[in-house]
């Protein structure tokens, strides 16, 4: 697997506002109606991670999830970083 050029990371972030881009990792927080919800979406999330193979970093703090990815194998941020990312915010609608 191969770490992401800058432009396309970049292009990432600027096509999901809401994905900060930070050295070498991209992390997003949602925010849902409560701690069910957010420990609903938690386990969508791990659901998702697990058929990928790639697992973010995750904190909890009652309704709010918040979402790191860097794929820490290769030093930085890589296709299945963004892949997943996109896919969380699916999982969220």
């Amino acid at each position: 697997m191969t770490l992401l050029p800058s432009d396309d990371i970049q292009s990432f972030v600027d096509a999901h506002p809401d994905w900060n881009w930070a050295d070498k990792v991209i992390a997003k927080t949602y925010e849902f109606a409560d701690f069910a919800e957010a420990m609903g979406y938690v386990n969508k999330v791990a659901d998702a991670a697990e058929a990928a193979d790639h697992h973010p970093d995750i904190d909890i703090r009652w309704n709010k999830v918040s979402l790191s990815l860097s794929t820490h194998s290769e030093g930085g941020l890589t296709a299945k970083d963004l892949s997943l990312a996109a896919e969380c915010d699916a999982l969220a609608s």
